[in-house]
């Protein structure tokens, strides 16, 4: 038989997806993949099942139905302040990762090369090398996940065509500041970048800290791609549904590159999550607010069973090192996959080894991701086993 296509010798099952398996097995809390298993709001809920008693079971546009677009643009310009004007530069998308798969296709060429800061979030990486496209890497470092412009300039060559951004970032929980972002568009501007930003956990900002979208300042709007997803604002990760905005132009090819892929959006699913632009302001307020306290909880548990890590500013994770649990001797801390195989069987609680966020694996050794995203019993429940584990050991004496 003839081989398989190259561009898939080097893909795995994500390290996600292997923990979720795992701790299946021991029955254990799923704190590394990135669901929330919070309910959607009982609108959107009943706006889809009305869809579907409906019939609204055909095609839609293939950028999405007219009124969750408007109703998106109206989002981008009110929350995000981008200055987009028109339903032709907003597209619902299958999920944030069906934008990007639009986006990439539409502006890049085999071969080009895209900045990817890391940490990462893996899917970016390996969907641009099942596209045909170069990660590049340059990394964030510091105890904020700082940018190094310099790096950053050095690492563009002829072959370079776009830089890749999420804000707030995952796993690290970096919100971008403003100061760092009008440091990134003035590169963008004087090599002539595109950027592509995923800006999914946008809502949720803490200590301060709030989103702000490169589109948004002067002069970044005619060279970025925003993407965002409805996945985790409103708990509906299983939804496949998000969301892109640019200038027309450049969102009239992803929508025909989104026709050939997916054809469209799920058309009842879109209807449904129409009912979620009613929900009051108090809702995005309660849902920051709550994940602080989660945020708060669940670091205070971690602090007391040894872990060192800065809060994270954004999103709904904790990059936390183990290297104190290593230093001290305590066996099954070797490295990142020993200790989250450690964890699963000593608290029965699952986390994503570094290694899955870096492209030299040697950078992620002593790093777990912890996902807060719970609810409060089950996170609780995290909490007082991350406590006895930090007991047992000693570590938080």
């Amino acid at each position: 038989m003839k081989p398989l296509a190259s561009c898939t010798n080097g893909l795995r099952q994500s390290g996600i997806r292997a923990v979720t398996q795992l701790v299946n097995q021991y029955g254990g809390i799923n704190m590394g993949q990135g669901i929330c298993d919070l309910p959607a709001p009982d609108a959107v809920k009943q706006g889809a099942i009305d869809a579907i008693t409906g019939d609204q079971s055909v095609y839609s546009y293939h950028s999405g139905i007219s009124e969750l677009r408007q109703r998106t643009l109206q989002k981008f310009q009110r929350f995000n302040k981008i200055p987009c004007s028109s339903e032709e530069e907003v597209m619902i998308t299958n999920g944030s990762t069906g934008a990007f798969v639009a986006a990439c296709l539409a502006l890049l060429e085999p071969g080009d090369e895209v900045i990817q800061f890391e940490p990462f979030y893996g899917y970016h990486v390996q969907l641009l090398k099942v596209l045909g496209f170069k990660p590049v890497f340059v990394p964030l470092s510091g105890s904020s996940w700082e940018p190094d412009f310099d790096s950053l300039r050095a690492a563009i060559t002829p072959r370079t065509k776009a830089v890749l951004v999420t804000n707030p970032g995952n796993p690290n929980g970096k919100v971008w500041q403003e100061g760092e972002l009008m440091q990134l568009l003035a590169v963008l501007q004087e090599h002539d970048l595109w950027a592509f930003t995923d800006e999914v956990y946008e809502y949720m900002t803490y200590d301060g800290n709030r989103h702000l979208s490169l589109a948004s300042l002067p002069g970044g709007w005619e060279r970025t791609i925003t993407m965002s997803s409805f996945s985790k604002t409103y708990n509906m990760t299983g939804w496949r549904l998000g969301s892109a905005v640019a200038p027309a132009h450049i969102i009239e090819k992803m929508g025909l590159i989104n026709d050939l892929i997916y054809i469209c959006p799920p058309t009842p699913l879109q209807h449904g999550l129409a009912k979620a632009f009613d929900l009051p302001e108090s809702y995005f307020t309660q849902l920051a607010a709550d994940y602080d306290r989660k945020r708060s909880l669940f670091c205070d548990a971690l602090r007391a069973a040894g872990f060192s890590f800065e809060a994270p500013q954004g999103a709904y994770y904790v990059f936390a090192s183990f290297e104190p649990l290593h230093r001290a001797g305590i066996p099954g801390f070797e490295n990142d996959e020993a200790a989250c195989h450690t964890l699963i069987k000593q608290t029965g609680i699952g986390t994503v080894p570094g290694r899955s966020f870096f492209s030299d694996p040697g950078r992620g050794r002593f790093h777990l991701r912890f996902c807060y995203a719970k609810e409060y019993p089950v996170l609780e429940r995290a909490c007082a086993a991350m406590r006895a584990f930090g007991e047992k050991h000693g570590v938080n004496r």
